[in-house]
């Protein structure tokens, strides 16, 4: 773990200069306490990292549950009685891990989960784009379609190339460029590029570029509004004033069950669904297992809940952020968490002056990585029963959020599993002899399932009077009931079509009413 510290502690930086402004964002936009995303990525980076699995997935504050967190207030009343509650979901995905929940996360298709990568590429990539050119009437990272300012994606988008921030749209387009310049020329040809993160000095150079402006050309000065805001914290009476705590006597509310338990569903599947796309990316190709991701979500969601934190998810684009940069173990994310602990107890005044068009050319970059053009070539060479799922995954997510979207993909992808089944129950095993004599020997498939009973029926119902049909299950290990009872309907009926219908290694089964 610790061998490959000189590449995730560079990585761990990136991630906390891409968490920073998200966990400030997201708090802004849930209606909580600025400093409340802030202890989440704490939470996230020191303690859920170690407990997880994975070795790549940062968890923090998480877009998916911002609606949620807003309707939760609302219900509840207050901000501590939110607390108690995540702290019961936390305890609600615990107990999920125990009883192997996590299962569920292997049901995924990849065609979906790489849908869903190549949608959030574009979506940062859309969203980012206000925030370079100094746009930033969103929040960091809203990841909807239909915007909290009443906006949607694309009219945010054109209203930013309409009227733009002169100061930062110059220095998220310059680096933007150095990003570009960094990754693909210098770090290719020289050794000593590869060793400094590009996103490191993309930041440095923009706190430059923007004390250059504010000295030599006022007009062009970045405004505050379009600065990391970070909360001053200069005392231990101010550092333990971030801290709040559960009202325990919001457990009898009305809505507060419902509350905790939508918390931990939309939560856990959003963790799930974000290991295994981690797991896609990771160049190693390791597993995360998904059981013990539920504990360690849940483990993070209680102590968030317990410190005055918001719910927290595995993050898919904190992840990628560090696997782009490089990062190897979980020791990226700790230093994540180290980071956004030391920055808000000493670096407040220096990460103030960071342009959050610098760090949102950042994200364009992460973006563009995740959805290149040769993923859409190399599903489209797949078929269309790997690239329609992958492609309604992409539109759906965007014009949606993630959840609705996956699910959306996913009702596609079970579609063609079932097509599928449908037509790999049985196969006509025919000689010339044999159909000159009018039989048809239909062999049943190792496994017959309810899904194939229609596709076997609709065969049978094909032949003809004077037809003698062998259906033969000598090779099926197993042959659903429904199945079976169907094929003794047939049977039966089978003298009045006029043709004889023959049962090889296929129990006889009684019909009710018969």
């Amino acid at each position: 773990m610790f061998s490959s510290l000189g590449k995730d502690a560079p990585a761990g930086l990136v991630v906390f200069l891409v968490a920073l402004p998200l966990c400030l964002g997201i708090s802004l936009a849930s209606g909580a306490p600025l400093m409340a995303g802030i202890i989440t990525g704490i939470v996230g980076g020191l303690i859920v990292s170690w407990l997880s699995g994975s070795q790549l997935s940062v968890s923090g504050p998480a877009a998916g549950l911002t609606a949620i967190v807003l309707t939760a207030l609302q219900t509840l009343g207050s901000f501590e009685a939110l607390l108690a509650a995540t702290v019961v979901a936390g305890a609600l995905q615990v107990v999920m891990g125990f009883v192997r929940a996590g299962i569920i996360g292997l049901y995924f298709p990849t065609s979906v989960i790489r849908g869903m990568l190549a949608a959030i590429g574009l979506i940062l990539i859309l969203k980012q784009i206000p925030h370079l050119l100094g746009v930033d009437t969103d929040y960091f990272e809203d990841m909807t379609f239909l915007q909290f300012d009443g906006q949607n994606t694309f009219s945010a988008l054109v209203g930013a190339l309409r009227s733009f921030g002169w100061g930062s749209a110059l220095i998220g387009l310059v680096s933007l460029g150095v990003l570009v310049l960094w990754e693909n020329v210098l770090a290719k040809r020289v050794a000593l590029f590869r060793l400094v993160p590009s996103a490191l000095v993309v930041v440095v150079l923009s706190i430059a570029l923007s004390s250059l402006l504010n000295i030599t050309l006022p007009v062009l000065k970045v405004r505050p509004e379009h600065l990391v805001q970070l909360p001053n914290v200069n005392s231990w009476a101010d550092f333990v004033g971030v801290f709040k705590f559960p009202q325990w006597s919001a457990v009898t509310k009305p809505g507060f069950v419902m509350v905790a338990f939508t918390i931990a569903i939309v939560a856990s599947l959003e963790s799930l669904l974000s290991v295994e796309a981690v797991d896609k990316l990771d160049p190693h190709k390791r597993s995360t297992p998904t059981n013990r991701e539920l504990m360690a979500q849940g483990a993070g969601n209680i102590i968030s809940g317990l410190l005055g934190g918001l719910p927290m998810t595995a993050v898919i684009v904190r992840s990628s952020a560090n696997i782009n940069a490089g990062g190897q173990t979980r020791m990226a994310a700790f230093i994540h968490g180290l980071l956004l602990l030391t920055s808000l107890l000493f670096l407040e005044t220096i990460l103030n002056r960071i342009p959050l068009s610098a760090l949102a050319a950042v994200l364009l970059v992460v973006g563009y990585k995740l959805t290149k053009p040769t993923l859409y070539r190399t599903q489209w060479k797949l078929g269309w029963q790997q690239f329609l799922p992958f492609i309604i995954t992409v539109v759906a997510v965007l014009l949606t959020d993630l959840l609705k979207g996956v699910t959306i993909g996913l009702v596609v992808g079970i579609f063609y599993i079932l097509k599928t089944h449908y037509e790999s129950a049985y196969f006509l095993r025919q000689t010339p002899e044999l159909q000159a004599a009018g039989v048809y020997h239909l062999k049943l498939g190792e496994h017959v399932s309810f899904l194939n009973k229609a596709s076997v029926i609709r065969m049978l119902e094909q032949f003809g009077p004077g037809s003698h049909v062998i259906l033969d299950g000598t090779e099926s290990e197993m042959i659903d009931y429904d199945v079976l009872e169907a094929i003794e309907n047939f049977r039966q009926s089978a003298p009045e079509r006029g043709l004889k219908l023959e049962l090889r290694g296929i129990q006889q089964v009684e019909i009710m009413g018969h």
